[in-house]
């Protein structure tokens, strides 16, 4: 939503006791069905702590439901102080309520609901970068989530969706970035525009291949450092892994036949950020 129309909306509060309520209707659908979530623009995040980094990084918050427990809570309070200055309905509702609302029988005591940020292809600017991470058709919620929040933890720049991804707004995805949604943006990009990109990109373009020949504690990586890893199952696609100038691969010793995906990302990225990082 735009800023005119955000400043158009008044924050209020609102009680909810009904299972049946529209709104509480609206939130099961953001829940369950990526189609709703895609068609609103809209998703949910769950706990205070996502709800209070959502708030401090300055995203567009729709609605803020507080559990029983979340009234007592001072830090809930100015949550929700904050997100009613910023035009939010705030809904106090029942233990009841939220369970309905999140599937969960012991619920947070805050649930949000946000306004999605998505880019483009054309919106990524490689200057100023530090590193993006590029994904393949990445399908487990848990696998993206994870490699969102260890792209926040190295100072990376972003993380691109290239081709049928997960969605990053899924409720799982939300709570494994523990927070760092909020912090990396994402783009979301069809093939042909991944490798556009890669193909004009000014630093290291690595990608992790079966064919890679090369170490990946090799490489002098050259920043902003492009990093592409393939789909869980098969691995990066040959037209895509043409699209990267360096094929890289990770050493194994025992009888494991690959590395999870979030696994493998993580050590990637700590290896090329490595004189990046210190205590």
């Amino acid at each position: 939503m735009s800023q005119t129309g955000r400043d158009k909306r008044q924050g209020a509060v609102k009680q909810i006791t009904s299972h049946a309520n529209p709104i509480v209707k609206e939130i099961k659908g953001l829940v369950a069905q990526r189609k709703h979530r895609s068609q609103s623009g809209l998703f949910v995040a769950e706990g205070l702590k996502l709800a209070t980094d959502a708030l401090e990084a300055g995203w567009e918050v729709r609605y803020l439901a507080l559990g029983p427990e979340a009234r007592e809570n001072p830090v809930a309070q100015k949550a929700a102080a904050t997100a009613k200055a910023r035009g939010a309905l705030i809904l106090e509702v029942s233990t009841a309520v939220m369970s309905a609302m999140t599937r969960k029988d012991n619920p947070q005591m805050v649930v949000g609901v946000y306004e999605q940020k998505i880019l483009d292809a054309k919106d990524i600017d490689p200057s100023g970068s530090t590193l993006w991470v590029a994904l393949d058709r990445v399908r487990d919620p848990g696998n993206l989530g994870t490699i969102i929040r260890t792209v926040d933890a190295i100072g990376g720049s972003g993380v691109m969706l290239v081709g049928d991804c997960t969605d990053p707004f899924a409720v799982e995805t939300v709570r494994a970035t523990m927070g760092s949604l909020f912090h990396v943006p994402l783009a979301r990009m069809s093939k042909d525009a991944f490798k556009s990109l890669a193909g004009t990109w000014p630093g290291t373009v690595a990608a992790t291949h079966l064919k890679g020949s090369v170490d990946y504690r090799t490489p002098e990586y050259v920043e902003p450092v492009l990093l592409v890893m393939g789909n869980e199952q098969k691995g990066l696609e040959d037209d895509m892994a043409a699209a990267c100038p360096t094929l890289i691969r990770i050493p194994q010793a025992g009888q494991a036949d690959s590395l999870n995906l979030a696994v493998a990302t993580g050590v990637a990225l700590y290896e090329i950020r490595r004189k990046h990082l210190e205590l």
